[in-house]
Protein backbone atom coordinates (compact mmCIF):
# COMPACT_ATOMS: atom_id res chain seq x y z
CA UNK A 1 0.00 0.00 0.00
CA UNK A 2 1.06 3.10 -1.30
CA UNK A 3 1.48 6.18 2.11
CA UNK A 4 -0.67 8.13 -0.17
CA UNK A 5 -3.41 5.16 0.13
CA UNK A 6 -2.47 4.69 3.74
CA UNK A 7 -3.03 8.28 4.82
CA UNK A 8 -6.40 8.39 2.83
CA UNK A 9 -7.42 5.37 4.76
CA UNK A 10 -6.44 6.78 7.96
CA UNK A 11 -8.57 9.82 7.41
CA UNK A 12 -11.81 7.73 6.32
CA UNK A 13 -15.15 8.96 7.93
CA UNK A 14 -16.36 5.60 9.77
CA UNK A 15 -18.18 7.27 12.66
CA UNK A 16 -20.72 10.63 13.13
CA UNK A 17 -17.39 12.92 13.14
CA UNK A 18 -14.83 13.39 10.30
CA UNK A 19 -11.73 13.28 10.77
CA UNK A 20 -10.08 16.57 12.99
CA UNK A 21 -9.47 19.29 10.69
CA UNK A 22 -6.31 20.55 13.13
CA UNK A 23 -3.97 18.99 15.72
CA UNK A 24 -1.84 20.13 18.20
CA UNK A 25 1.09 18.43 20.25
CA UNK A 26 0.58 19.77 23.95
CA UNK A 27 3.85 19.20 26.28
CA UNK A 28 5.15 20.52 29.10
CA UNK A 29 7.62 21.20 31.89
CA UNK A 30 10.49 19.79 30.38
CA UNK A 31 12.55 22.00 32.99
CA UNK A 32 16.19 21.74 31.52
CA UNK A 33 19.20 22.70 32.88
CA UNK A 34 22.45 23.85 31.85
CA UNK A 35 25.07 21.54 30.54
CA UNK A 36 22.27 18.52 30.87
CA UNK A 37 22.84 18.08 34.32
CA UNK A 38 19.97 16.15 36.07
CA UNK A 39 17.42 17.88 37.94
CA UNK A 40 17.53 17.53 41.55
CA UNK A 41 20.13 14.70 41.04
CA UNK A 42 18.14 12.29 40.05
CA UNK A 43 15.74 12.77 36.87
CA UNK A 44 17.90 13.09 33.60
CA UNK A 45 15.56 15.83 32.09
CA UNK A 46 17.15 15.32 28.49
CA UNK A 47 16.74 11.95 28.32
CA UNK A 48 13.46 12.02 29.19
CA UNK A 49 12.72 15.12 26.83
CA UNK A 50 13.97 13.32 23.99
CA UNK A 51 12.28 9.72 24.72
CA UNK A 52 8.73 12.27 24.47
CA UNK A 53 9.71 13.63 21.44
CA UNK A 54 10.64 10.19 19.85
CA UNK A 55 6.96 9.17 21.32
CA UNK A 56 5.73 12.18 19.35
CA UNK A 57 7.45 11.41 15.90
CA UNK A 58 5.85 7.82 16.09
CA UNK A 59 2.30 8.96 16.14
CA UNK A 60 2.89 9.89 12.56
CA UNK A 61 0.69 12.90 13.34
CA UNK A 62 1.40 16.18 11.48
CA UNK A 63 0.78 18.57 13.82
CA UNK A 64 -0.76 22.28 13.27
CA UNK A 65 1.72 23.14 16.20
CA UNK A 66 3.67 22.03 19.45
CA UNK A 67 2.52 23.65 22.55
CA UNK A 68 5.26 23.48 25.22
CA UNK A 69 3.06 25.10 28.47
CA UNK A 70 5.91 26.29 30.61
CA UNK A 71 8.32 25.52 33.15
CA UNK A 72 10.97 24.81 29.91
CA UNK A 73 13.93 25.43 32.26
CA UNK A 74 14.30 24.82 35.74
CA UNK A 75 16.33 27.80 36.40
CA UNK A 76 16.28 30.01 33.44
CA UNK A 77 19.87 29.52 32.53
CA UNK A 78 20.54 30.28 28.93
CA UNK A 79 22.19 27.50 28.03
CA UNK A 80 18.95 25.66 29.16
CA UNK A 81 17.34 27.52 26.73
CA UNK A 82 19.33 26.71 24.08
CA UNK A 83 19.77 22.93 24.87
CA UNK A 84 15.83 23.07 24.41
CA UNK A 85 16.03 24.92 21.03
CA UNK A 86 18.80 22.25 20.10
CA UNK A 87 16.09 19.43 21.18
CA UNK A 88 13.13 20.45 19.54
CA UNK A 89 13.56 22.36 16.28
CA UNK A 90 14.64 19.60 14.52
CA UNK A 91 11.40 17.62 15.25
CA UNK A 92 9.40 20.30 14.80
CA UNK A 93 10.90 21.23 11.14
CA UNK A 94 10.69 17.86 10.23
CA UNK A 95 6.85 17.77 11.29
CA UNK A 96 6.55 20.83 9.42
CA UNK A 97 4.94 22.50 12.73
CA UNK A 98 5.61 26.08 14.31
CA UNK A 99 6.54 25.91 17.85
CA UNK A 100 4.90 27.91 20.74
CA UNK A 101 6.83 28.09 23.50
CA UNK A 102 4.59 29.18 26.88
CA UNK A 103 6.59 30.85 30.20
CA UNK A 104 6.14 29.17 33.37
CA UNK A 105 6.93 30.21 36.84
CA UNK A 106 10.59 28.43 36.63
CA UNK A 107 11.55 30.33 33.36
CA UNK A 108 12.73 34.19 33.50
CA UNK A 109 11.70 36.45 30.84
CA UNK A 110 14.75 38.06 29.27
CA UNK A 111 16.57 34.62 29.05
CA UNK A 112 13.53 32.99 27.65
CA UNK A 113 12.76 35.71 25.16
CA UNK A 114 16.43 35.90 24.00
CA UNK A 115 17.03 32.35 23.91
CA UNK A 116 13.90 31.09 22.10
CA UNK A 117 12.19 33.91 20.23
CA UNK A 118 15.73 35.60 18.82
CA UNK A 119 13.61 39.16 19.35
CA UNK A 120 13.60 42.25 21.63
CA UNK A 121 10.72 43.02 24.46
CA UNK A 122 8.15 45.41 23.50
CA UNK A 123 9.58 48.89 23.81
CA UNK A 124 12.68 47.29 24.33
CA UNK A 125 11.48 45.58 27.73
CA UNK A 126 12.73 41.81 28.05
CA UNK A 127 10.93 41.55 31.34
CA UNK A 128 7.34 41.85 29.81
CA UNK A 129 4.98 39.02 29.09
CA UNK A 130 6.15 36.67 26.59
CA UNK A 131 2.19 36.20 24.88
CA UNK A 132 1.29 35.89 21.42
CA UNK A 133 -1.39 34.91 18.73
CA UNK A 134 -1.00 32.01 15.94
CA UNK A 135 -3.49 31.26 13.31
CA UNK A 136 -3.67 27.79 12.63
CA UNK A 137 -5.42 27.45 9.37
CA UNK A 138 -8.17 29.21 11.18
CA UNK A 139 -8.00 28.48 14.30
CA UNK A 140 -6.77 31.05 16.77
CA UNK A 141 -4.16 30.09 19.23
CA UNK A 142 -3.24 32.41 22.05
CA UNK A 143 -0.58 31.63 24.48
CA UNK A 144 -0.42 33.90 28.17
CA UNK A 145 1.99 34.83 30.26
CA UNK A 146 0.64 33.75 34.04
CA UNK A 147 4.26 34.12 35.22
CA UNK A 148 4.99 36.73 38.18
CA UNK A 149 8.62 37.30 38.21
CA UNK A 150 10.17 36.04 41.25
CA UNK A 151 6.98 34.51 42.28
CA UNK A 152 5.96 30.57 41.47
CA UNK A 153 2.04 31.51 41.52
CA UNK A 154 0.16 32.68 38.91
CA UNK A 155 -1.66 35.97 38.06
CA UNK A 156 -2.24 37.24 34.37
CA UNK A 157 -1.82 40.92 34.85
CA UNK A 158 -4.34 43.78 34.25
CA UNK A 159 -2.90 44.86 30.98
CA UNK A 160 -2.54 41.51 29.58
CA UNK A 161 -6.24 41.50 30.08
CA UNK A 162 -6.93 44.00 28.45
CA UNK A 163 -5.07 42.81 25.52
CA UNK A 164 -6.59 39.59 25.40
CA UNK A 165 -10.08 41.23 25.32
CA UNK A 166 -9.19 43.06 22.49
CA UNK A 167 -7.88 40.13 20.84
CA UNK A 168 -10.91 37.73 21.28
CA UNK A 169 -13.45 40.94 20.32
CA UNK A 170 -13.25 39.34 16.72
CA UNK A 171 -14.39 35.57 16.73
CA UNK A 172 -11.65 33.55 14.91
CA UNK A 173 -12.71 31.38 11.98
CA UNK A 174 -12.60 27.69 14.02
CA UNK A 175 -12.64 29.33 17.75
CA UNK A 176 -9.45 29.76 20.15
CA UNK A 177 -7.78 28.01 22.05
CA UNK A 178 -5.45 29.67 25.35
CA UNK A 179 -2.40 28.05 26.46
CA UNK A 180 -0.91 29.69 29.87
CA UNK A 181 1.28 27.53 32.53
CA UNK A 182 -0.71 27.77 35.81
CA UNK A 183 -4.40 25.95 35.21
CA UNK A 184 -7.32 27.95 36.35
CA UNK A 185 -8.51 24.92 38.81
CA UNK A 186 -8.22 23.33 41.62
CA UNK A 187 -5.55 20.42 43.04
CA UNK A 188 -6.58 17.67 45.38
CA UNK A 189 -2.78 18.03 46.32
CA UNK A 190 -2.95 20.67 49.10
CA UNK A 191 0.70 22.37 48.44
CA UNK A 192 -0.46 22.98 44.93
CA UNK A 193 -3.36 25.56 45.62
CA UNK A 194 -0.83 27.62 47.04
CA UNK A 195 0.90 28.53 43.94
CA UNK A 196 -2.66 28.44 42.17
CA UNK A 197 -3.61 30.94 39.51
CA UNK A 198 -4.61 34.44 41.05
CA UNK A 199 -7.42 36.83 40.10
CA UNK A 200 -9.45 34.22 38.69
CA UNK A 201 -12.50 35.89 38.62
CA UNK A 202 -10.87 38.76 36.42
CA UNK A 203 -9.56 36.00 33.61
CA UNK A 204 -12.81 34.16 33.19
CA UNK A 205 -14.70 37.58 33.07
CA UNK A 206 -12.78 38.47 29.87
CA UNK A 207 -13.19 34.46 28.01
CA UNK A 208 -16.73 34.11 29.40
CA UNK A 209 -18.88 34.37 26.20
CA UNK A 210 -16.11 34.73 23.54
CA UNK A 211 -15.12 32.05 21.04
CA UNK A 212 -12.45 30.87 23.38
CA UNK A 213 -13.23 26.65 22.90
CA UNK A 214 -10.50 24.95 25.39
CA UNK A 215 -7.61 26.15 27.22
CA UNK A 216 -4.15 24.18 27.57
CA UNK A 217 -2.07 24.30 31.05
CA UNK A 218 0.71 22.77 32.65
CA UNK A 219 2.37 23.51 36.24
CA UNK A 220 0.85 20.10 37.59
CA UNK A 221 2.81 17.56 36.45
CA UNK A 222 0.11 15.24 35.99
CA UNK A 223 -2.51 15.20 33.40
CA UNK A 224 -6.13 16.48 34.68
CA UNK A 225 -9.44 18.51 33.28
CA UNK A 226 -12.07 20.42 34.44
CA UNK A 227 -13.98 23.81 33.03
CA UNK A 228 -13.36 27.24 33.83
CA UNK A 229 -15.86 29.66 33.05
CA UNK A 230 -17.88 27.30 30.69
CA UNK A 231 -14.66 26.45 28.99
CA UNK A 232 -13.29 23.00 29.13
CA UNK A 233 -9.04 22.87 30.47
CA UNK A 234 -6.66 20.38 30.11
CA UNK A 235 -3.51 19.99 31.77
CA UNK A 236 -0.32 17.89 30.35
CA UNK A 237 1.77 16.06 32.51
CA UNK A 238 5.20 16.52 32.44
CA UNK A 239 7.95 15.00 30.18
CA UNK A 240 10.48 15.68 33.17
CA UNK A 241 8.88 14.05 36.25
CA UNK A 242 5.61 13.17 37.22
CA UNK A 243 3.60 13.02 40.41
CA UNK A 244 2.57 9.77 42.27
CA UNK A 245 -0.64 10.17 42.07
CA UNK A 246 -1.06 6.65 44.23
CA UNK A 247 -0.34 8.13 47.55
CA UNK A 248 -2.77 9.90 49.81
CA UNK A 249 -2.77 14.02 48.72
CA UNK A 250 -0.56 15.19 51.51
CA UNK A 251 2.20 12.95 50.66
CA UNK A 252 2.19 13.00 46.50
CA UNK A 253 5.82 13.55 45.52
CA UNK A 254 7.96 13.15 42.25
CA UNK A 255 8.64 10.07 40.34
CA UNK A 256 11.06 9.63 37.17
CA UNK A 257 7.40 7.25 35.99
CA UNK A 258 4.47 8.20 33.93
CA UNK A 259 5.21 10.94 31.44
CA UNK A 260 3.32 11.55 28.81
CA UNK A 261 2.13 14.31 26.63
CA UNK A 262 -1.43 15.01 24.65
CA UNK A 263 -2.74 14.89 21.50
CA UNK A 264 -5.24 17.74 20.78
CA UNK A 265 -8.29 17.29 18.35
CA UNK A 266 -10.07 19.80 17.58
CA UNK A 267 -13.49 18.74 14.95
CA UNK A 268 -16.27 21.16 14.23
CA UNK A 269 -17.99 20.75 17.39
CA UNK A 270 -15.43 18.84 20.38
CA UNK A 271 -12.37 18.89 20.88
CA UNK A 272 -10.46 15.82 22.46
CA UNK A 273 -7.25 15.72 24.55
CA UNK A 274 -5.98 12.35 24.21
CA UNK A 275 -3.06 11.11 26.89
CA UNK A 276 -0.36 9.87 25.18
CA UNK A 277 2.34 7.93 27.61
CA UNK A 278 6.14 8.30 26.87
CA UNK A 279 6.15 4.47 26.58
CA UNK A 280 7.43 1.88 24.79
CA UNK A 281 5.80 -1.68 24.89
CA UNK A 282 4.75 -4.65 23.54
CA UNK A 283 2.25 -3.39 21.16
CA UNK A 284 -0.21 -5.72 19.30
CA UNK A 285 -0.41 -5.03 15.31
CA UNK A 286 -4.59 -6.28 14.92
CA UNK A 287 -5.13 -3.02 13.32
CA UNK A 288 -2.93 -2.48 10.54
CA UNK A 289 -3.09 0.13 7.39
CA UNK A 290 -4.27 -2.66 5.61
CA UNK A 291 -7.03 -3.67 7.36
CA UNK A 292 -8.08 0.30 7.77
CA UNK A 293 -7.73 0.03 4.29
CA UNK A 294 -9.99 -2.72 3.74
CA UNK A 295 -12.82 -1.21 6.55
CA UNK A 296 -13.13 1.91 3.88
CA UNK A 297 -13.70 0.05 0.74
CA UNK A 298 -17.03 -1.18 2.37
CA UNK A 299 -20.38 0.44 3.41
CA UNK A 300 -21.17 1.52 6.26
CA UNK A 301 -23.47 -1.85 7.03
CA UNK A 302 -20.78 -3.66 5.76
CA UNK A 303 -18.06 -2.48 8.01
CA UNK A 304 -20.95 -3.19 10.99
CA UNK A 305 -21.71 -6.47 9.83
CA UNK A 306 -17.59 -7.59 9.47
CA UNK A 307 -16.49 -5.60 12.65
CA UNK A 308 -19.42 -4.77 15.00
CA UNK A 309 -21.35 -7.74 14.87
CA UNK A 310 -20.74 -10.38 18.14
CA UNK A 311 -19.78 -14.08 16.53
Amino acid sequence: MSSRESSEAARAQFGRHAPAEHVIVHLSDTHLLAGGAALGGRYDVEANLAATLAAVERTGVRPDALVFTGDLTDLGEPDAYRRLRDAVEPVAERLGAPIVWVAGNHDERPAMRAGLMDAAGPGGRDDAPLTGVWDLRGLRLVALDSTVPGWHHGQIDPDQLAWLDEVLAEPAPHGTILALHHPPLPSHIPFFDILELREQDAFADVIRGTDVRGILAGHLHYSTSGTFAGVPVSVASATCYTMNLQRPAAAVNGMDAGQAFQLVHVYDDVITHAVVPVVEAPTGDYFSAEWTARMAALSPQERLEAFSRKR
